[in-house]
């Protein structure tokens, strides 16, 4: 909603549509009037309540699920709601006590994530995600292809003199050895101790460049080392903790076999929720997505809550939680807030140690 629209929102519309959304998100059924007339806070009569309703309804901040005579809030709703009427509460000692000893036990970076996502999954009853730092900085040390059969080829890669990746990627022909030993060498002499990313970048601009300009080696070359730089952006989900998915079985909202096949259709591949988290990085704080602002079909009736996390002040990754849109974002969006500061705090203390 934009500002002027929030603007149009008078003082008693904003009064009764933060009761309701507050009632809903409690309650999980449609509110009328009557009840909403007698909740603490509320100094008009039921039937100029129900008028600021219909008010709220033709703003399409509500609806009116089936043939109820209740109402209940609309994503454009939840953003208002949560954009200008929330009243966040600050997680309990106890809960961050918890937080920070299982961090404290963690004695990897992978650990230290995985802990973070499990605990949002418990502390949330939601799904729990955080992305796992990339490797795109380290470097290469070495490239090597060795030809398959049936149009296959096997991409070496050494990393920092101590990881080695193996890739099979699917070529347009058979290539020869003297062919692959040609673009070996080739990448090597061009790429050799350059990260990860900075090759990847390199090697698909080459891509889009005119294939003129290019010897036929040169074009050959840029082909097959394209689709093994491809291949590792695509390996991008698996950069991706989840836990918890089985919670969101036990919101009513997300209660639908079709909607929960589709949720967890979507956990299984990961490369979606990874986008988006992705999109995400660059942001400073928690963010928000509700319903369709997500892009996602899959998460058009959930909500997330992401905030980054760094070590040293870089930027590492993002964790978050997947709940229904009726989740209880005075609660959730603090500790998500919480979580990321106390993981980049002990990533920070363990780099230091």
């Amino acid at each position: 909603m934009s500002d002027k629209a929030k603007k149009d929102i008078k003082d008693r519309e904003q009064q009764v549509l933060k009761l309701l959304v507050d009632h809903y998100i409690e309650q999980g059924t449609p509110v009328g009037s009557r009840t909403l007339s007698k909740l603490p806070g509320i100094d008009i009569s039921a039937a100029s309540v129900r008028n600021v309703m219909g008010d709220l309804e033709e703003m399409g901040l509500l609806k009116s699920p089936h043939t109820s005579a209740g109402r209940i809030p609309t994503s454009k709703a939840y953003r208002v709601f949560v954009d200008s009427l929330l009243e966040v509460q600050e997680p309990d000692d106890s809960s961050l006590q918890a937080l920070k000893s299982e961090l404290a036990m963690s004695t990897s970076h992978q650990t230290l994530v995985t802990a973070a996502t499990q605990h949002l999954s418990g502390f949330t009853r939601m799904a729990g995600m955080v992305t796992v730092p990339r490797r795109d900085g380290n470097d290469i040390r070495r490239i090597e292809f060795v030809p398959l059969s049936e149009r296959r080829v096997l991409a070496i890669l050494i990393i920092n003199n101590e990881d080695v990746q193996n890739r099979i990627i699917e070529v347009e022909r058979d290539y020869t050895k003297e062919e692959l030993d040609g673009f070996s060498r080739y990448l090597n002499d061009h790429y050799l101790g350059r990260p990860l990313n900075e090759v990847r970048d390199r090697v698909h601009s080459d891509l889009n460049q005119t294939r003129q300009d290019m010897s036929k080696l040169m074009e050959l070359m840029v082909d097959v080392a394209g689709k093994v730089f491809t291949e590792d952006d695509e390996s991008d989900q698996e950069d991706m903790v989840v836990s918890g998915e089985t919670n969101l079985m036990t919101h009513a909202d997300l209660g639908d076999v079709q909607k929960l096949h589709g949720l967890f259709e979507a956990f299984q591949q990961k490369r979606d929720i990874y986008a988006l988290l992705e999109r995400c990085v660059s942001a400073e704080g928690v963010q928000i997505f509700i319903g369709r602002e997500s892009g996602y079909d899959a998460l058009d009736e959930c909500s997330l809550v992401t905030a980054p996390y760094e070590m040293n002040g870089k930027v590492l990754g993002v964790l978050g939680v997947v709940g229904p849109k009726r989740m209880e974002y005075a609660r959730v969006i603090p500790i998500v807030d919480v979580t990321s500061r106390l993981l980049s705090a002990a990533l920070n203390s363990k780099s230091n140690s």
